[in-house]
C-alpha cells in the first residue's frame, strides 16, 4: 500500500546528556512526532546514525535489538535509560534489495545494537518505542554527493510508511565543548551560528552545487566540524527528501537551539 510520503527528517543529538537534560529541542522532537502519528500511516522508522560507521553499508537485521550505551563518563542514570522498539528484519531485507538495485552493495547485520544517535532522539521523537526500527550505517568512504544518492535510493520507502531519520549534530566540535564545559544554556558561539544559518540559507535556495562543496564555502566549516561525520547524515536526508529537484518543497525548520555554546541542535523536516 501506497500512501502520501512521509516527511524526511535531519535532527542533531548532540552529547548523550540530551536524554536527561532536553532543553528545547527533545519538546519540539516530541512535537514532531505527534505530527507523524497523526498522519496515521507511520509504520516504521529508518535510522542513519554517525555512531555506526563502516567499511560498506551495512543493515541491522536483529529482531529485537539492544540499547547500546556507547558512551563513557556520564552520570549513571544515563545508562539506565532503554529504547525497547522492536527491529525490522523484513524490511531490512527490502532496503538491502533497494539498494543493490541501485549499485549499492549492502548486507545485513544480525548483531548490531541501537546506538545512541538513534536512541536518544528517539525517545523524544516516538517514546512509546513500539514501532518497528533498524539501523543504516554510515560508510566511511562517502561524500556528499554519495550520500545524497544513497538516501535517492531508498526514497521511495516514504511512500510505504517508513520514517526516515538522519541524527548527527549541526556543528560538533567537541574539543572546545569538552574544553570549556559551558553550561546548556550559555549563549553561542558566534561561529557556530554563523555556520548553522550558512547551511539553513543553501538549503533554503535549494543550493546542491554549494552545500555539496560546504567544507570549502561555509564559514568555520572546518571549526564547526573538525571531522565531519556528524554533519554528513544531513545529505543522506536530503536525498531521500529530493532536496534540490524541481519543485522540491522548502524545508522547515523546527528547532535551532543551541546547547552548551558550541552544539547546534538545529532539526529539519524535509517533505
Amino acid at each position: 500500500m501506497t500512501h502520501s510520503p512521509l516527511p524526511v527528517l535531519f535532527v542533531s543529538h548532540g552529547s548523550p546528556m540530551f536524554a536527561l537534560d532536553p532543553g528545547q529541542t527533545g519538546p519540539a522532537l516530541q512535537r514532531m512526532g505527534e505530527r507523524l502519528r497523526e498522519r496515521g500511516d507511520l509504520r516504521a522508522v529508518l535510522v542513519l546514525s554517525p555512531h555506526w560507521m563502516s567499511r560498506g553499508i551495512e543493515v541491522m537485521s536483529h529482531p529485537q535489538p539492544a540499547t547500546w550505551h556507547d558512551f563513557g563518563g556520564f552520570p549513571e542514570p544515563l545508562y539506565r535509560l532503554q529504547y525497547p522498539a522492536p527491529g525490522a528484519p523484513e524490511l531490512a531485507q527490502q532496503v538491502i534489495e533497494k539498494l543493490q538495485a541501485a549499485g549499492l552493495p549492502a548486507q545485513a547485520n544480525p548483531e548490531r545494537p541501537f546506538d545512541h544517535g538513534a536512541w536518544v532522539p528517539l525517545r523524544f521523537l516516538l517514546p512509546a518505542a513500539e514501532l518497528p526500527v533498524l539501523q543504516l550505517s554510515l560508510p566511511v568512504q562517502m561524500g556528499p554527493r554519495e550520500l545524497y544518492a544513497l538516501g535517492q535510493a531508498l526514497a521511495g520507502l516514504r511512500e510505504q510508511g517508513v520514517l526516515i531519520l538522519a541524527t548527527g549534530s549541526m556543528t560538533h566540535n567537541l574539543r572546545e565543548f569538552m574544553g570549556g564545559r559551558p553550561e546548556q544554556d550559555a549563549p553561542a558561539a558566534p561561529y557556530v551560528q554563523e555556520f548553522a544559518r550558512w547551511v539553513e540559507q543553501a538549503l533554503l535556495a535549494q543550493d546542491r552545487e554549494r552545500l555539496f562543496d560546504y567544507r570549502r564555502q561555509a564559514p568555520h566549516a572546518v571549526r564547526a566540524h573538525p571531522t565531519d561525520e556528524h554533519y554528513l547524515p544531513l545529505y543522506f536526508a536530503l536525498g531521500a527528501a529530493g532536496w534540490g529537484q524541481p519543485g522540491a518543497a522548502e524545508p522547515e525548520y523546527f528547532n535551532r537551539e543551541v546547547m552548551y555554546s558550541y552544539l547546534a541542535m538545529d532539526a529539519i523536516a524535509f517533505a
